[in-house]
């Protein structure tokens, strides 16, 4: 699938076939665990499915960049990696959040707690709930590496893969203990809050997982580094619309209630310019009110908070100055021409999205 023949519905329906394929391996492996297992399997497929598949699109084309593959299949099977990855980190971060949703239903630890509530069985159900996505979470990390691992391609050419993949799942869970701290703390100045969206999601949406793709490639330091100017401020860019969305998204389109980061209690950066932009008393207002039960009128009031702060227009000015950095690194970077277009073509959809 080149650029000249790309169709990104056709590829993400290829990243789940994938998916499935692997899940269906592994409950043939846990079946002899019983009823319990299955129902781990069955939560698990629940989470790999959808999306926007942005992390296997960045590995596809960080390969191309390179080089074609030699094995199409074998490179969406490594691809489809990246996607377990990011579901495992989507059931952690749910359960940290005490979120209630995910894509529209309930997150998998909410799920799980209800299964145990309606069988009527003996415990704490919000104990079982958090137990059962704690494993989740863990059980899609392992099938994350050993994916990628068993793709299809030589040992040999899939190992600088895997330095990258180690390095990555690092990152991620360093950068989710650190928001998780910086929420404990009750405060986060624009800096710290940067470093947790670099840290927690920007580099592992785009550009570890282009550095994958170019290291199934046989890509040099140099073509890495290349990469990075393109994939870090992009990531940075796309996590800030992530934030925005967290904040003002429509809950018809984005699957979560309104204002949901805020009952959550985030500390991203547009809370942090929002903070220290606003008059003392609104300030004071938005700071107490993070974190607690809000209802649509609490939500509203805190969003004019932020919005009439230029806090949103500031984030807005700042995902526009990140993509033009990110895309002129991409005009300057040795790639293919193919795979440069649609990496520009993918630029656009993560950060000019309503989901």
């Amino acid at each position: 699938m080149t650029a000249a023949g790309w169709d990104s519905s056709a590829f993400r329906d290829r990243v789940q076939q994938a998916l499935d394929s692997f899940l269906d391996e592994q409950a043939v492996r846990l079946a002899p665990l019983g009823p319990d297992a299955a129902r781990l399997i069955t939560e698990a497929r629940t989470t790999v499915r959808g999306g926007k598949r942005f992390r296997a699109a960045f590995c596809w084309w960080g390969h191309l960049a390179v080089a074609p593959p030699a094995d199409e299949d074998a490179l969406v099977r490594a691809c489809a990696a990246l996607e377990l990855l990011h579901a495992s980190a989507l059931v952690h971060d749910d359960l940290m959040d005490a979120s209630d949703t995910r894509r529209g239903r309930p997150a998998t630890h909410r799920q799980l707690e209800s299964e145990h509530r309606g069988a009527g069985w003996t415990g704490d159900p919000e104990q079982y709930g958090t137990a059962a996505a704690i494993l989740l979470g863990d059980m899609l990390l392992s099938w994350a590496d050993e994916l990628l691992r068993r793709c299809g391609l030589p040992l040999t050419q899939v190992a600088p893969a895997l330095e990258v993949f180690d390095l990555c799942r690092s990152e991620v869970v360093a950068g989710q203990f650190l928001d998780v701290s910086v929420q404990a703390r009750g405060r986060a100045d624009v800096e710290t809050a940067m470093t947790v969206l670099r840290y927690k999601s920007a580099k592992y949406s785009i550009e570890r997982p282009l550095h994958i793709g170019a290291a199934l490639a046989g890509a040099d330091r140099a073509g890495l580094d290349a990469l990075s100017a393109f994939g870090l401020p992009l990531g940075e860019a796309f996590q800030l619309r992530d934030d925005l969305l967290g904040v003002f998204g429509d809950p018809e389109t984005t699957g979560k209630p309104a204002g949901d980061d805020l009952v959550e209690g985030k500390r991203t950066v547009l809370v942090a310019l929002a903070l220290d932009a606003a008059p003392p008393a609104e300030a004071a207002l938005l700071d107490r009110s993070l974190g607690s039960p809000l209802d649509g009128a609490a939500v509203a009031r805190l969003r004019e908070i932020i919005d009439s702060s230029g806090a949103r227009a500031q984030v807005e000015a700042v995902i526009e100055q990140l993509t033009d950095l990110s895309l002129a690194a991409l005009d300057r970077a040795t790639v293919d021409p193919g795979a440069r277009e649609a990496l520009r073509g993918l630029a656009a959809a993560a950060t000019q999205r309503t989901l």
